[in-house]
């Protein structure tokens, strides 16, 4: 049912977070009352980040003659890059040219969160050599993947690849195919700057389709505004990471969705308790992107309160006993109960309905046939034909009820007494 629909059913809607207008999950909170075997569903809306929690981004750049435009743009603007990525940042600066040249391939800033050390590396940048329309930039994306710098755990990986001509393909041994597999092995999304001819062989294309990432045009002089664009609208995988306490569940469909970055992701949650929970349960969700958590915005709880079905005691005191004449207010390891003639249950109810009837689970055997009731209900309805001997009345729900101070069971059907004292 429909979470709306969940509440005209009975299930009461104690408080549900305010729709979020900013990144986060929505609604974030959501209490209910509700009984066993109660299932409700919830519309959930994740909107992601417009940068990929805690990322960790290394611009690899091609340093060969016809790219000093695009490197002077870089360096003047580099500071607005980290500011539109900010957050918990690292960046790492790495170059690439024709292998055949001495410095075909090189890190000058292993990732850092230290801005200054950044742009000097930017800074050490300088446009020469390259021996043609081909450079060998597949070789440096396999490095970058493969150990040439340090990616934090549970980082979000990016690689900034800023050129203009394609890759030799295999380059430094490593063939397109292979430099994909190590980005996805290591779960690095690419953001393909395409200056002229990156793309020309569509090698570009194939590298961030198979690695969520994107690939962004642009003029040698807005290289900047390129990769703040790319870094604003990278795939995104939103993927639910639930814990819950025993009796609650919850699933969501799909079990996770990939989106661009800073836009929403759509659940349907089910949430399920199970028959025989009892008590305050709760579920907390932590919607991961990319793997890694986005923080306390993107953190849910759902707590449901569970009425304990049937259960409900007598009290066998003179004028305070409320057991109905067909039923017997008697000690039971549960409380005092009122209790049916062996082979009774109670009028007009189902046999599930455990808020007026239900079985008890005995610690002591030859007891699991006896019903008992809520008070002041009647108990005249003799149990189904079908179930006999120690199966009688086994069509009757049993209760979860927690022991209360021990009682005793009943030695004896026909000593048991009603309201009034009247023998049964």
């Amino acid at each position: 049912m429909a979470f709306s629909t969940a509440i005209a059913l009975g299930c009461a809607l104690l408080g549900v977070g305010p729709a979020l207008a900013q990144a986060g999950v929505s609604p974030a909170l959501v209490s209910v009352n509700g009984d066993p075997g109660l299932s409700f569903e919830v519309d959930k809306i994740v909107t992601t980040l417009e940068i990929p929690p805690t990322p960790d981004v290394v611009l690899v750049i091609d340093t060969t003659g016809s790219m000093g435009p695009a490197i002077n743009d870089v360096k003047s603007n580099l500071v607005q890059v980290i500011a539109a990525v900010g957050g918990d940042s690292q960046f790492g600066v790495v170059s690439y040219r024709d292998l055949r040249d001495a410095d075909g391939f090189t890190v000058h800033q292993d990732l850092t969160s230290n801005d200054a050390d950044v742009q000097s590396a930017v800074n050490s940048l300088a446009a020469g050599g390259g021996r043609g329309p081909t450079a060998d930039w597949i070789n440096a994306l396999y490095e970058v993947s493969t150990g040439a710098v340090t990616f934090r755990g549970g980082s979000s990986r990016i690689v900034v690849l800023v050129g203009d001509q394609p890759s030799f393909d295999p380059s430094g041994g490593h063939a397109l195919g292979g430099a994909i597999d190590a980005l996805r092995a290591e779960e690095v999304r690419v953001i393909a700057v395409n200056i002229d001819r990156l793309d020309a062989d569509g090698q570009a294309t194939d590298v961030t389709a198979d690695t969520g990432g994107v690939i962004v045009g642009s003029a040698a002089d807005a290289v900047t505004d390129a990769i703040i664009s790319g870094l604003q609208n990278i795939h995104v995988t939103v993927k639910p990471a639930v814990s819950c306490d025993d009796g609650l569940s919850i699933d969501f469909e799909p079990p996770q969705s990939t989106v661009s970055s800073g836009a929403d992701a759509t659940f349907l949650e089910t949430v399920t308790v199970a028959d025989g929970a009892v008590g305050a349960l709760s579920c907390s969700t932590d919607f991961l992107l990319n793997g890694a958590p986005g923080g306390s915005s993107f953190v849910q709880t759902v707590n449901v309160t569970v009425s304990r079905l049937g259960c409900d005691v007598c009290d066998p005191g003179p004028g305070r006993n409320l057991c109905h004449a067909t039923t017997s207010c008697a000690p039971t390891p549960f409380g005092t109960m009122c209790l049916t003639r062996p082979g009774y249950k109670a009028d007009g109810a189902a046999d599930d309905d455990a808020r007026v009837q239900w079985r008890l689970e005995w610690p002591v055997p030859g007891h699991e046939h006896r019903v008992a009731v809520a008070p002041g209900t009647s108990a005249d309805t003799l149990c189904d034909e079908e179930n006999k001997g120690p199966d009688v009345c086994k069509e009757v729900k049993i209760a979860n009820c927690a022991t209360a101070e021990l009682g005793v069971a009943p030695e004896d059907d026909d000593a048991q007494k009603v309201q009034g004292d009247e023998e049964l």
